[in-house]
């Protein structure tokens, strides 16, 4: 509203600010729009404008057993990050809501403390620990350290969830005779599925597109696909790293919006209940 004559504020005069948050968005996409551009070029140099368009680098890509195998390990480590810090993060985030712990403001800083650490940070303190118990270039070890960056996105989106869940319905159920685990399976999941869901997803995001702590305690057969993009970005300047970078823009706007849309789903039903 405008102070002076009580008005409301004309599209005309946030014109400035529309202009400011599209160049703003306009700087954060150019990149992306960039590679994904590059990736279809013919020439054997990552340029841009491309002078030939092809299909080449993907059939390079598609068709290499290397890339195929570093793939495989990150599907699998995504996977099994997403298996385990769901579980633990909703837990985590039930024990936090519920206020069962004691010390909760402390827990809660710890679980979300890697969101604040530099991950280079992570990446040398995980390395010299998995040398210690032998945990480098394990499946095992990428998925231990790659839980432990993606747990306090899962705690974030599943305490949001909880917020906005009564807990007396839980409650009336373990009155009427069910028990604490009964009540929460068969009352309270059902309500956070999409909370859950959405926790998953960006679990499977941040193991799959992480880099840094890969590039220290990755290596051999457990080589992830973003650290043998690292090493063909360094080694030489390989095309196919722009079709792979590619594959990944989509599949995280894919999955980002599985997740908007679970959210909405669930905000959707919230207040149709609350109605």
């Amino acid at each position: 509203m405008n102070a002076e004559n009580n008005l409301p504020i004309s599209h005309w005069q946030r014109l400035w600010l529309y202009l400011l948050g599209g160049l703003v968005m306009l700087f954060l996409i150019a990149p992306s729009v960039i590679i994904v551009i590059m990736s279809f070029s013919g020439s054997t140099l990552l340029q841009f404008p491309p002078q030939q368009w092809s299909l080449r680098w993907y059939q390079s890509y598609f068709g290499s057993v290397e890339w195929r195998d570093a793939t495989i390990v990150s599907v699998k480590a995504a996977t099994m990050t997403a298996i385990v810090a769901t579980p633990l993060g909703t837990a985590a985030a039930y024990a936090i809501n519920a206020g069962t712990l004691r010390l909760t403001g402390a827990i809660n800083a710890l679980l979300t403390a890697s969101l604040i650490i530099p991950v280079i940070l992570i990446g040398i303190g995980t390395f010299f620990l998995y040398a210690r118990i032998g945990l480098n270039n394990t499946l095992t070890g990428l998925v231990i350290a790659h839980t432990v960056q993606a747990l306090p996105l899962v705690v974030l989106t599943v305490l949001s969830g909880l917020r906005s869940y009564d807990m007396n319905q839980e409650m009336v159920a373990r009155s009427l005779g069910a028990g604490r685990f009964a009540a929460f399976f068969q009352v309270t999941m059902p309500q956070l599925r999409f909370s859950i869901v959405s926790g998953a997803l960006f679990a499977f995001i941040t193991s799959f597109d992480e880099v840094v702590v890969s590039f220290f305690i990755s290596g051999g057969e457990t080589t992830t696909l973003t650290r043998r993009m690292f090493n063909a970005l360094r080694d030489q300047i390989d095309p196919t790293i722009a079709a792979i970078s590619t594959c990944l823009i989509v599949l995280s706007i894919i999955l980002l919006s599985a997740a908007q849309l679970l959210g909405r789903r669930r905000r959707t039903q919230d207040s149709e209940q609350h109605a």
